[in-house]
């Protein structure tokens, strides 16, 4: 049952995150579900960031990137899954105003971050394939750094811009935000006031940090069809699709969830469908970027295989 508090107080002191309060029967569930992906996200990216420091042959920007990812996605979900937990298990599932604006400003400018990133990494991956003689000098550290700085920079300043928008507002009457984290969307939803601009804002934001990284990856991936389909060794083809699919996969799976949210109109889905999108890419597409890029990756495994072989050894002797 949802808990109701009210207040003519324009600036709340806190909020209550209402989550999956509609699904009681869910919550513990989802509290074990939610907990044992969160550890294995932390395990591995954790990982994939220590293999791509310890292991000199991945010191490449490939794996410069897929570190920054890594890093990227363990904030991202400790800005959001701690509170999760403990709204699931808290019956009362308040956050507090500070608590909010916090986890606003922070999720917002790593996911807005990682749309820049897959971009950046697609533009890696078509370098590698296309320009393959060229690829040592295109990609060099100063350009990858700078790359790299880019995308963190931009989700730093979208974040900044679109929180002071939405904080701006008075939230008036009830402090029931209708989700499990503190997003955009939900807290204009609060407002009294007419939130035209605010819509219109986060619109042209959703198109900046959407529409326009994913219409550069398609390009980029149009072009790496190309350069694979010339090449005349099965082989060949099978190596060059090899270093491409684990991004792919995990551009797929990432825009999908993120573009249903922020792109589709907000009458055309549930707000329990809206929960479940939610809790998709802030939850288990972080587990799955190291293991996609695990899995498919030999070079990955071949590193992790030596270093625990190091590992093992040392402490035998």
């Amino acid at each position: 049952m949802r808990m109701v508090r009210s207040t003519n107080d324009s600036n709340p002191t806190d909020f209550i995150l209402l989550g999956f309060s509609d699904h009681p029967q869910l919550q513990k569930a989802l509290f074990v579900v939610i907990l044992i992906l969160y550890l294995l996200t932390i395990l591995g990216n954790t990982t994939i960031i220590l293999v791509s420091h310890l292991e000199p042959k991945l010191h490449t920007p490939m794996y410069f990137f897929l570190s920054h990812l890594s890093f990227l996605d363990l904030c991202f979900t400790s800005s959001v899954i701690p509170q999760l937990l403990v709204n699931l298990w808290d019956p009362l599932k308040t956050i507090t105003y500070g608590g909010c604006v916090v986890q606003l400003c922070v999720s917002l400018a790593l996911g807005s971050t990682e749309c820049v990133l897959l971009a950046v990494m697609s533009y890696d991956r078509y370098v590698a394939v296309c320009r393959p003689l060229h690829y040592t000098v295109l990609m060099h550290p100063r350009l990858c750094m700078a790359l790299a700085s880019t995308a963190w920079l931009s989700g730093v300043a979208t974040a900044l811009v679109q929180s002071t928008l939405t904080l701006q507002l008075p939230f008036c009457g009830h402090r029931q935000v209708d989700h499990f984290i503190c997003e955009v969307p939900v807290l204009i939803k609060l407002a009294c006031v007419d939130t035209t601009f605010n819509q219109a804002e986060l619109f042209v934001a959703s198109v900046l940090f959407l529409v326009l990284p994913l219409s550069l990856i398609l390009i980029s991936y149009g072009y790496i069809a190309q350069a694979i389909l010339r090449i005349k060794s099965a082989i060949g083809r099978r190596k060059a699709f090899g270093t491409c699919s684990s991004h792919l996969m995990v551009v797929i799976i990432f825009y999908g969830a993120v573009i249903f949210m922020y792109l589709q109109p907000a009458k055309s889905r549930s707000q329990d469908q809206g929960k479940f999108v939610s809790l998709f890419y802030t939850v288990v597409t972080p587990m799955l970027n190291p293991v996609v890029y695990t899995l498919r990756n030999k070079e990955v495994k071949g590193a992790l295989k030596k270093i625990l072989g190091k590992i093992l050894r040392a402490n035998v002797t």
